[in-house]
């Protein structure tokens, strides 16, 4: 990974205040200030033992792991954040919405929509030496989706105008916050999942567009990477796990009152609207 140590800096004490106010900021809709500028020496390793502290403490609260988000898959999205390879974050059991359905005003802080497929794995996976053709086989179904985003640390210093970086993200839980699935759903040998393509649509008006092959050249090739990426932590991806592959459009803002459609063509569409609370509608 260019640029960023792979070795952990932080003590046990840091990595744990930094996972508590992370939830906290979950709870409170109160972003923090980025971890890249309080601890300018955190290294990836670091975010990660950030993120597994904090999906400790959501499942202490009686959340449940799901499945597991692959993000930053495209080449244009690691060069930005001067990365070589994706990152990835827990996906828990109260983060799914339904297809059509509404997310309640105030749920998030600042949301932002991507277009992804979801495998739904049939039987585990665990590196290393998880290959694409092993994903394939393990997978049960494959079907359209989207993923919602949220910042839970400041995307932008207020006061200085410093961006979040990639270890602000992946502490946060690779911005994970919730997902929605529909469409048809197909097995993985039913379609050639690399020319999956899907407009998505906010209001009515196409913002972006995209084709599945923009993710590591294969959908699934993001699946095989994460499990062997978890393999030194001995954690694998389990049967009935759902894995979101990785977006292949840029992130969209969602506000208050609008609605998102994402339209597969042959596969169907998902959608999700964006509730205004009781002051806005005023």
């Amino acid at each position: 990974m260019s640029g960023h140590p792979t070795e952990g800096t932080l003590d046990d004490a840091a990595l744990d205040d930094a996972a508590r106010r992370l939830y906290e900021a979950k709870r409170t809709r109160i972003p923090i200030r980025q971890l890249s500028l309080q601890y300018p020496e955190m290294t990836i390793e670091d975010a990660y033992a950030v993120q597994r502290r904090l999906v400790e403490l959501e499942v202490a609260d009686g959340r449940v792991v799901r499945g597991r988000k692959i993000g930053l898959t495209s080449r244009v999205m690691q060069r930005a954040v001067s990365i070589t390879e994706p990152d990835y974050g827990a996906i828990f059991d109260d983060m799914f919405f339904d297809d059509g359905g509404s997310v309640p005003a105030g749920r998030f802080i600042r949301p932002r929509i991507e277009v992804e497929l979801a495998f739904v794995l049939g039987e585990p996976l665990k590196g290393p030496g998880v290959t694409l053709f092993d994903v394939l086989r393990a997978a049960e179904y494959v079907t359209p989706a989207l993923e919602i985003l949220d910042a839970r640390v400041q995307m932008s210093d207020p006061d200085t105008g410093h961006l979040r970086t990639i270890v602000d993200t992946i502490a946060d839980n690779a911005a994970d916050a919730g997902l929605v699935l529909g469409g048809r759903v197909v097995t993985p040998m039913d379609i050639d999942l690399r020319w999956v393509s899907a407009l998505l649509l906010r209001n009515g008006v196409i913002e972006e567009s995209g084709v599945a092959a923009a993710v590591l050249n294969h959908p699934a090739n993001g699946v095989a990477w994460l499990a062997n990426r978890l393999a030194p932590h001995g954690v694998g991806l389990e049967a009935g796990e759902v894995i979101l592959a990785g977006s292949f459009t840029t992130p969209i803002f969602a506000e208050p009152g609008d609605s998102f459609v994402a339209d597969y063509g042959p596969l169907g569409t998902v959608s999700i609207a964006f509730e205004r609370s009781e002051e806005q509608n005023r």
